[in-house]
């Protein structure tokens, strides 16, 4: 019995790791659809497409029924989705222009661009005299400036495959200014998912049925990046999968990027908390340098190192401060309880004499 409940506590960690080691496998595998000549826009709209007609039966079938869609809510949905799109677009654009380590570097960023959201919607509060927001607002700081530097400096090479040629070697090195972009782009995408996280937010507790949401976002998704691949792609070949690569990215970012990580995150969430989910994040980095090196042939940089580093102690600080704020919430909230306990006998007891 011990080692049943063992093992099943275990369960939300296993899960976790094969989370982080399934977005970093996706970027891997679509930088390696995109040096093949993938188009950055085109697979945006075969991958939701293929999500929104896996969704489609539980649409039809399984919905909750009694969570009727109003206007205003697909009006909701068709925001969160020009969002993602757009997102969508701009990530595989700066996979492109850079690497795998570098985005899961840069996406570490989410939490942090989260929380200075919430702070100009007011969603959240800071108090300069605590210590918990003094570690969130420094740890916001340290983030960004770890992405900068990881942007901005790419330094000489630390790690490569041994089987990696010198032209790789010479083709990261002659494209500095593609890298510079491909950082901005992927900061870009950081920020533009915590935008969406914050509206995501909204529409959960608009809206009851999580993956009715998740249906409607692939599906206009799809419609939308239709729009925008037919303005931007002039290449009509592009819409045509030209190698079993190209078919794996978006297979693969259909299934395992969509209705996979959504499930698993859900139920990870709801068994452990967003502190929990999140704290994995910086592991991405550890797995995409060894990927990147491993099936790419890339090139680990001192820059990518510095600035991972600099990122995950500012992304930990930031979640020790928001950690914190909870402990002391739910301390207040006991003490609160217990100061209140004694006080209803009292009053009954005064009630009856």
């Amino acid at each position: 019995m011990g080692l049943t409940s063992y093992l099943w506590s275990a369960v939300p960690f296993v899960a976790m790791i094969t989370v982080e080691c399934t977005d970093v496998g996706l970027s891997v595998i679509s930088k390696a659809a995109l040096t093949r000549g993938m188009s950055n826009f085109v697979p945006v709209v075969y991958s939701n497409a293929l999500g929104t007609l896996i969704l489609l039966p539980y649409f039809i079938f399984f919905r909750k029924k009694e969570a009727p869609l109003s206007f205003s809510m697909l009006r909701m949905f068709f925001l969160l989705a020009l969002i993602g799109s757009l997102g969508q677009m701009i990530y595989l654009t700066g996979v492109k222009f850079s690497s795998p380590t570098l985005s899961s570097a840069i996406m570490n960023l989410t939490p942090i661009f989260t929380f200075l959201l919430a702070i100009m919607f007011r969603m959240e509060k800071v108090d300069f005299r605590r210590s918990s927001s003094q570690a969130k607002v420094l740890g916001a700081v340290v983030s960004v400036t770890g992405a900068l530097a990881v942007t901005l400096y790419k330094g000489p090479p630390v790690l490569a495959a041994t089987s990696s040629s010198n032209f790789l070697h010479q083709f990261l090195l002659s494209k500095d200014s593609r890298w510079i972009i491909g950082g901005f782009l992927l900061l870009l995408t950081s920020l533009s998912s915590a935008t969406w996280t914050i509206f995501q937010t909204a529409a959960v507790k608009a809206y009851p049925d999580e993956m009715t949401i998740v249906f409607f976002f692939t599906f206009f998704i799809t419609v939308q990046a239709a729009v925008f691949a037919l303005i931007l792609e002039r290449n009509p070949a592009a819409w045509r999968l030209k190698s079993s690569v190209e078919v794996i990215a978006i297979v693969s970012t259909a299934i395992l990027g969509s209705l996979f990580r959504i499930a698993i995150h859900t139920w990870c969430l709801r068994k452990k908390g967003p502190v929990y989910v999140v704290m994995f994040k910086p592991l991405g980095i550890a797995i995409a340098v060894v990927m990147t090196v491993t099936f790419l042939g890339e090139i680990l940089h001192l820059g990518s190192v510095v600035g991972s580093v600099i990122i995950t102690v500012g992304f930990y600080a930031v979640m020790w401060g928001k950690t914190k704020e909870k402990n002391m919430g739910l301390q207040n909230e006991n003490s609160t309880m217990a100061s209140s306990g004694p006080k209803t006998p009292l009053l009954q007891s005064s009630e009856i004499i």
